[in-house]
């Protein structure tokens, strides 16, 4: 196998740009991991306090027994993170059996996008990301664990859990999954009632019953979003076991391969002989494989966001022009809602990520040769997990496409490329997924309607005032703003736009949600208006070029560099459902394009 010329390049671009902060990183956790495991230099009392309630403990203390810490995401009120709640005791069984020892670290905050959409807690979301990996340094400040499982599925989280684990790369890291939930009503079948819904032609006993029906039982929702395109993510990067993103929740198999995750997280710790810092699985090579990863999915545009914040954690430098350049070469070799009709249970059924790894090992387009949790290379991740008189057992995955409707081979994909392009103008920088866009409408020219709230777009729209072709600019909602919320709850009223025949499109600074689709949104644009950005210079009716072919963002209009921007009101998102414990957040964070992180 030959390493596609592409990736080459872009992972040569990466180490090049990286060159000065991986060298830093690694001589950092180098010099972390020096004087051996941490626990051995925790005086007496020291230890005493951290293993009181340990009911092993005077065996421990005795034993250089490898103590693994567990991060948890686990509440009930998720049903993405309600199945952790029972993995603390398994957890602990499994450390002891393979002669270890485990204790819950501490706890991390989980919000749920799907729960705080269009509400003012989303303005709280993408900060949250950054939360996360603070109270998980918080755990880990205790310098007794020699390993470190993260348990943590959703948007943010995972996201949060990996700069914590970059961030004490010194320490290894076991990723776990929770798995999705069964399938439940068509996604398809709730997305037409939600526009049903937005359009008046139902009531919200239809609408209630519709999204019961698709939200059903504990496991992360069936839809490919943020929440999926993770576990995905964890896999392609080696940080999850071979096989284990979409195991179903409270099975037999969901429960030996964390039985497995535990096994293997007491493996690698500087107690034995196969010592597998955190940082050293976390270089360019595995942030490019995400990338494909994501890309040959479809995933989820907040991982646009996140890899970013992820990668810097870990010394490794982003641009959205390599999710540009990667996007170009891998081809989308997958069709799950919202770019199919397929959930993510049929994508597993028809041959998962085990053969979509295995076929772009064989195109070239990943590097096999990186370092994962499992113990080789990424070549035992085109494998997957059967179980046997109770214990787990990798055989080969599938060779052929169980359902070429869901699944493609790379020879024979959906599409040539990802679908994710770089945009650029005198808009600023953004990006656009193509992926589930009808090809006529790559290229969108029309008037903008600008708006600086999304509540303030629904209630146009209720008026009646979208009856021509309209690019709709929603601004002010960058990360200095108001935090960066989805806008996801534009997409049934935009869809209804352009189920009637208009030609539509978005612009905005802020997010649109991993579950978007079928209508062309411009999104992450940077610089931010609130923050000078050109978005704040547009007015009602200015001509407006989207072009996905081209990459381009454009205002035609002539006096537009002329203009003085529009002013920004902070006080509008300054207080009331926790936003005034963000203020030092919205201050201090940075742009999108390099990942719209306070911590990293």
């Amino acid at each position: 196998m030959t390493l596609h010329a592409t990736v080459d390049r872009v992972t040569d671009r990466i180490r090049e740009r990286s060159a000065k902060t991986r060298s830093d990183y690694q001589t950092k956790i180098a010099r972390a991991a020096e004087d051996g495991p941490r626990r051995a230099h925790l005086s007496c009392g020291n230890q005493a306090h951290a293993y009181a309630a340990m009911p092993d403990k005077d065996d421990f203390a005795a034993a250089r027994k490898p103590n693994v810490g567990i991060i948890t995401a686990y509440n009930d009120m998720l049903s993405a993170h309600q199945p952790y709640e029972r993995y603390p005791d398994l957890i602990r069984r499994a450390a002891h059996a393979a002669g270890a020892t485990a204790q819950v670290a501490g706890g991390v905050p989980a919000m749920c996008d799907g729960v705080t959409q269009g509400r003012a807690g989303m303005e709280l979301s993408l900060f949250s990301r950054d939360v996360i990996a603070l109270a998980s340094g918080v755990a880990l400040s205790h310098d007794t664990f020699d390993s470190a499982l993260y348990l943590g599925v959703c948007d943010k989280i995972v996201p949060g859990l990996v700069i914590a684990a970059a961030t004490f790369g010194h320490i290894p890291a076991v990723f776990i999954p929770a798995g999705p939930m069964p399938s439940g009503l068509p996604n398809d079948e709730k997305s037409k009632v939600r526009q049903q819904f937005a359009a008046g032609e139902v009531g919200r006993e239809a609408l209630m019953a519709a999204e019961m029906a698709s939200y059903h039982s504990p496991g992360t929702c069936t839809f490919y979003g943020t929440a999926n395109s993770n576990q995905m993510l964890m896999e392609f990067m080696g940080l999850h076991l071979p096989g284990s993103s979409f195991v179903n929740p409270n099975t037999p198999l969901r429960e030996a391969l964390t039985t497995a995750a535990v096994t293997r997280a007491a493996a690698i710790t500087r107690l034995g002989n196969d010592y597998l810092p955190a940082g050293d699985v976390l270089d360019e090579r595995a942030f490019v494989n995400g990338i494909v990863g994501l890309m040959a999915t479809g995933g989820s545009t907040n991982l646009i966001i996140h890899l970013p914040a992820m990668a810097r954690a870990a010394g490794v430098l982003l641009d959205i022009e390599d999710f540009h350049d990667l996007s170009e070469c891998v081809p989308l070799m997958a069709r799950v809602y919202p770019n199919g009709l397929a959930d993510v249970n049929h994508f597993h059924a028809s041959g998962g990520l085990g053969f979509m790894i295995g076929q772009l090992i064989e195109a070239g387009l990943l590097h096999p040769d990186v370092k994962t949790i499992a113990g080789g290379g990424l070549d035992l991740y085109a494998q997957e997990p059967k179980l046997h008189d109770g214990q787990v057992h990798w055989v080969e995955g599938a060779r052929a496409s169980l359902n070429d409707k869901i699944l493609r081979p790379a020879s024979d994909p959906f599409a040539a490329t990802g679908g994710l392009k770089q945009l650029d103008g005198n808009l600023g920088r953004g990006v656009i997924k193509v992926s589930a866009v009808a090809p006529e409408r790559h290229v969108i020219e029309a008037p903008a309607r600008v708006f600086s709230d999304q509540e303030e777009v629904k209630a146009a729209f209720k008026r009646g005032e979208f009856t021509q072709d309209t690019i709709v600019v929603v601004r002010f909602q960058g990360p200095r703003a108001n935090g960066m919320p989805e806008l996801h709850s534009l997409t049934p009223t935009l869809a209804v736009l352009q189920d009637r025949g208009l030609r539509v499109a978005l612009v905005t600074d802020g997010r649109m949600s991993g579950a978007s689709g079928k209508v062309p949104a411009a999104i992450h644009v940077s610089p931010e208006a609130a923050n000078g950005g050109p978005l704040a210079r547009l007015r009602d009716g200015d001509l407006l070029r989207l072009d996905a072919t081209r990459g381009v963002l454009e205002c035609l209009s002539e006096d537009f560099d002329a203009r003085e921007n529009a002013s920004f009101d902070p006080a509008r998102s300054a207080e009331g459902m926790g936003r005034e414990l963000f203020a030092a957040f919205r201050a201090h964070v940075g742009p999108a394009t390099e990942g719209a992180a306070v911590v990293v």
